[in-house]
């Protein structure tokens, strides 16, 4: 190749040998690689090296910049000859080609893997594509179909009637019913193919066994109700999940008390969860509910015993018929037992219960059935019961206020929780842990300072972790500093920075507001109804205060 030629063709190109070495280039070539080309591959040159139409089009790319060459084969020599073009028209054809053969992949693939039948004739009614799927529904191999027309295969009885020619004479999507060559009833939908000026091109047919569309829908109807179980199931975690408190398991006392539960979780025995206020009872309930079977088949039902008026109590717990008492539903309702059938009841305050209903839990606990109020009949439960209190229940059983029998059949597998102050080793996790969640619920970012997560640490916390968590809470609220020290914490906490003031908690400062009201009341009535009727309550809700609170009416 001489210098003449290079002249005269004012494009870059190279020769190559059969084993892709270069050979030869010219001097635009040359500008556009940058480098020496000789006796080096192809491959060892081009950033980009893409082939099409097997490799008689390559679009290349170096440096940054692309180029497309056409390769010829010098028949004297055997060798290869590449001119190219920088023409960015040429780049842009070649690049639609590129997508146009992605798009036609993902389109093959889409026929090929439908269920239904599919064909496609072209505007004289000749099939030009068929599926797999037309060899399921037939029984005729997909490629019989290419290049007939549909008069031919009516003719030769594989088709009754032809929904391609309904199309093309209405021009719009017709359906039809037939029956198949094996005799199997189908249905068959044609939709017109339309150019740009509004003319049929072509025509996509849809076959569909119409049997297996009874079993699709049978099988559907049964899909469906397992999807209702996974819905309940999906529903009932995601509940799980905004209920479920955060565990932090550092201490040895801890890891024994979950170690515990971890063991029993799948053991349907009732468990006792003891512990002061605060300490995370209803936590490890739902720790053991939540790694149990149960929280497939069945709900977490939570009941305050403390919280609920003893006369409304039982109805809540037993549920009651239609018209049992005054402004009972007509229709009954279900008590909390029957809501947690397959699941777990949490009795939480359990102490609390009025004897008369001690008896009734008693005797569910011992014959796994219930009956509602109102009712005459027995229904049999499937429920699991994790009791708790902060109570002395054998202190309670002493002073008869709580029955022994009962008192047993909870305490199958009895779980102390000891305070926050006895198992400090949990205490930084938990500061860490409810910082990062009240950080993220108010989009904050707060940190501590050593000295401030010293007095946590030191701190007797009456109100354990409850109290811990509502006092993390309530500084990153207040505060505007980022980094939380000890002086912005409450005066109350200020005045006992070393942990040994003894700081009354809500509750205990609303009880004994109550046990001082109630003596005072009880040295000026005679009977617990003038101390109901004085006290603007009902005389049930007086007795059971007076059991709490040890105190005796005056003679």
């Amino acid at each position: 190749m001489n210098s003449s030629v290079q002249i005269q063709i004012p494009l870059p190109y190279f020769i190559t040998s059969p084993s892709d070495e270069i050979l030869f280039s010219n001097d635009v070539f040359h500008e556009y690689v940058l480098t020496s080309a000789e006796n080096k591959k192809v491959y060892d040159i081009f950033e980009t090296w893409e082939e099409f139409k097997k490799g008689q089009i390559i679009r290349t790319v170096v440096n940054g910049k692309s180029c497309v060459f056409l390769k010829t084969k010098m028949k004297e020599t055997q060798h290869f000859f590449y001119i190219g073009t920088f023409s960015y028209d040429l780049l842009s054809l070649i690049d639609e080609l590129k997508e146009a053969h992605r798009l036609n992949r993902e389109l093959d693939a889409i026929i090929e893997n439908s269920y239904d039948g599919i064909y496609i004739t072209n505007k004289e009614g000749v099939t030009i594509k068929t599926n797999s799927a037309i060899e399921r529904i037939t029984g005729i191999p997909k490629e019989y179909y290419i290049g007939k027309k549909v008069d031919y295969l009516q003719k030769r009885g594989i088709l009754q009637d032809s929904v391609t020619e309904k199309v093309l004479e209405k021009k719009r999507t017709v359906s039809l019913v037939q029956l198949n060559y094996l005799g199997r009833e189908t249905l068959l939908t044609g939709n017109p193919i339309f150019n740009e000026k509004g003319d049929i091109e072509g025509v996509v047919t849809n076959i569909r066994d119409l049997s297996e569309l009874n079993e699709l829908q049978e099988a559907l109807r049964q899909a469906n109700e397992l999807n209702e179980t996974y819905k309940k199931e999906i529903d009932r975690l995601k509940r799980n999940r905004e209920d479920e408190l955060d565990v932090v398991v550092k201490s040895k006392k801890m890891k024994l008390i979950y170690d515990t539960a971890t063991r029993i979780v799948n053991v349907d025995a009732t468990v006792l969860i003891l512990g002061e206020t605060g300490v995370g009872k209803d936590v490890l309930a739902r720790y053991i509910y939540h790694n149990s079977e149960r929280r497939f088949k069945g709900k977490f039902v939570k009941v305050n015993c403390g919280a609920i008026p003893p006369e409304l109590l039982e109805s809540e717990l037993f549920g009651y018929e239609g018209g049992a008492f005054t402004g009972a539903s007509a229709k009954g309702k279900k008590g909390l037992f029957e809501m947690a059938e397959k699941g777990v009841l949490f009795l939480d305050e359990v102490g609390e219960l009025p004897f008369n209903l001690q008896v009734k839990l008693l005797r569910v606990i011992q014959e796994r059935e219930i009956q509602r109020v109102g009712g005459t009949q027995t229904k049999k439960i499937d429920v699991r019961i994790i009791a708790a209190t902060n109570r002395d229940l054998k202190e309670m059983v002493k002073r008869g206020q709580f029955r022994e029998d009962l008192f047993y059949r909870l305490n199958v597998v009895p779980i102390h929780i000891p305070p926050l102050r006895d198992r400090k080793e949990d205490i930084l996790p938990l500061v860490e842990l409810f910082l990062q969640n009240v950080n993220k619920k108010y989009g904050k970012q707060k940190k501590m300072d050593p000295e401030l997560k010293n007095f946590f640490y030191h701190y007797h916390w009456p109100g354990n972790i409850r109290e811990l968590s509502n006092l993390i809470e309530r500084i990153v609220l207040v505060n505007r500093d980022p980094l939380l020290k000890i002086h912005h914490l409450p005066t109350e906490y200020q005045n006992g920075k070393t942990g040994h003031t003894n700081i009354q908690t809500l509750k205990e400062a609303v009880e004994q507001a109550e046990k001082n009201i109630l003596i005072a009341a009880s040295k000026k009535c005679k009977t617990t109804y003038e101390m109901a009727e004085a006290l603007q309550t009902s005389q049930p809700t007086i007795v059971r205060k007076l059991k709490k609170y040890n105190i005796t009416m005056n003679d």
